[in-house]
């Protein structure tokens, strides 16, 4: 699908988004990243559960039903923005998953993990180090999902936020992404990969971008994604140089982190 004439602010097409209930830097880092012309909405992925794996865990089971929060709106992909419920369901069954929902659909689901992947691909990257926020079972979940899906993890920062925050994740700022970029030696590596979406990179990305190693994220990779899954592109690497370059974005960024 490509283009929902009738809609005033999204002329150029629609995402659909599923965010986890408390992620708070999804919607805020999508709307800097999107190019005028496009929108999304939006569903929130709940769970009751009291541990983190197991609502994420939840996610999964619940999509289905998100979607059809969207109704008949004319949207043009669903983006899937939850990077840990993928580590712990595994490649295989995410892929089935995928390919169920899209087939069903007609649209075109992607995860973010998935979108990961492309654009490591896109870019010929092997040798990785990854920026993880993620407590130790799902950080070991993470390292397990990256090495079956092919991708050598060379190096890891893992950082950390307060215990008494509202989400060891999600209270992270915009500096925690940039400390543990800063950690890491990327003389031997292919690419650099900040996880999460709740984690708040795009500051990182930019000051990256230009740099040695190409440096992404789980929004970053998501957006250039679903957009191209909505134009109907291909996910190589001229598509995904700008996005890298901070190319239009970039100059959104600066204006929001101004005020």
């Amino acid at each position: 699908m490509s283009g929902t004439a009738g809609l005033a602010y999204a002329p150029k097409g629609l995402i659909g988004v599923l965010t986890p209930q408390a992620n708070t830097t999804v919607e805020p880092e999508f709307a800097i990243l999107m190019p005028p012309g496009y929108g999304m909405i939006a569903a929130r992925l709940t769970s009751d559960k009291p541990g983190i794996d197991a609502r994420l865990i939840d996610y999964v089971a619940a999509i289905e039903r998100k979607l059809g929060e969207f109704a008949n709106a004319p949207v043009g992909a669903f983006a899937f923005a939850c990077t840990g419920a993928s580590y712990l369901i595994g490649p295989e069954r995410e892929a089935e998953t995928v390919a169920d929902i899209s087939a069903r659909h007609g649209i075109p689901f992607i995860t973010a993990a998935d979108a990961i992947a492309d654009a490591l691909a896109a870019l010929g990257a092997n040798r990785i180090a990854i920026v993880s926020p993620y407590h130790d079972s799902l950080h070991a979940s993470a390292l397990e999902y990256w090495a079956a899906r092919g991708f050598a993890t060379a190096q890891v920062a893992r950082i950390t936020g307060a215990d008494a925050a509202f989400h060891p994740i999600y209270a992270l700022g915009a500096a925690a992404s940039a400390e543990g970029l800063g950690r890491l030696d990327t003389g031997a590596l292919d690419a650099v990969v900040m996880l999460g979406t709740g984690l708040p990179s795009l500051p990182a990305i930019l000051s990256a971008s230009g740099g040695p190693v190409p440096v992404l994220s789980s929004n970053l990779c998501l957006m250039w994604r679903s957009l191209l899954a909505v134009d109907g592109g291909a996910p190589d690497r001229d598509s995904l140089a700008p996005w890298l370059a901070g190319t239009g974005w970039g100059a959104r960024l600066k204006a929001q982190m101004a005020g």
